[in-house]
């Protein structure tokens, strides 16, 4: 599932043009393959342009940059041909491009997504329910890079695991119970920290529960941790500030700290 954010984004503007494809700035690979790929889609299969990608999210860090940076590609080519495509149809053009991908063309809704194949296996609803987030990069200069990462092999232990999780998910969701949502994310994380270990873990999950989290989310492909609280909990404002004390004590301070709504952090003094 992908964790809704948004303080950070990337954007993309497409102009049509004669000639090659060119990328600013050419690094963005992604994002250059996505563009030829959506003008091949729209049987445009000769023609070039000018693409570019302008980004604030950390990349490496399992953030979704590449796919904010694809999708944005994919959109900004349909946009400057006067046609938009269908999420399903983003998607794919998405896991051609980058070979594994997050669901963020399907805007906030709560999807369970195969990220390799680029489908909707569930809608779950419309969102989830609304989560604070403190989020800390667990290994600061490193970045994972996705089209080297193995897949996660899960065992038949994983799959027997995940099958209530898939149920306790679609009743919080459907309920807007964040604190069973939280109990689920931290189970999963668990989880994926036998197949992409996130260091101080442990550590990260003791501050989570003295502080009062609801729990803790990972990054499948990345190195970032994300601290889950309830935004409507009186005493939400004391313990995102108790968690990042702590988590600065351990020399890992926050690197994010978003609502996954629309509402902006608001705390008292």
């Amino acid at each position: 599932m992908t964790l809704p954010c948004n303080v950070v984004s990337s954007a993309a503007v497409f102009r049509p043009a004669a000639g090659p494809l060119v990328t600013v700035p050419d690094d963005k690979r992604k994002a250059a393959d996505a563009a030829r790929l959506a003008l091949d889609t729209l049987g445009l299969h000769d023609q070039g342009g000018h693409l570019t990608v302008e980004s604030d999210i950390p990349v490496g860090l399992g953030m979704g940059s590449s796919t904010a940076d694809v999708v944005a590609a994919i959109r900004a080519v349909a946009d400057a041909h006067g046609t938009q495509l269908g999420a399903d149809e983003v998607a794919r053009l998405a896991v051609r491009a980058e070979m594994a991908s997050d669901s963020i063309m399907h805007g906030d809704f709560a999807l369970l997504f195969a990220q390799r194949e680029g489908v909707v296996l569930e809608h779950l609803g419309p969102s989830l329910p609304p989560l604070e987030v403190l989020s800390v990069d667990t290994a600061p200069g490193s970045q994972v890079d996705t089209l080297k990462q193995p897949a996660a092999v899960y065992d038949d232990w994983d799959i027997q695991a995940f099958r209530p999780l898939r149920g306790m998910l679609r009743r919080a969701i459907r309920t807007g119970d964040a604190a069973l949502l939280g109990r689920v994310s931290t189970a999963s994380a668990c989880i994926s920290q036998r197949h992409l270990p996130k260091p101080a873990f442990e550590e990260i999950q003791e501050i989570a529960t003295a502080a009062g989290a609801l729990g803790v989310q990972v990054a499948h492909s990345g190195t970032v941790v994300g601290l889950l609280f309830d935004p409507r909990h009186p005493a939400t404002g004391r313990r995102v500030a108790e968690a990042s004390a702590r988590l600065q004590a351990l020399g890992l301070p926050p690197v994010l700290h978003f609502r996954t709504d629309a509402a902006e952090v608001r705390h008292a003094a």
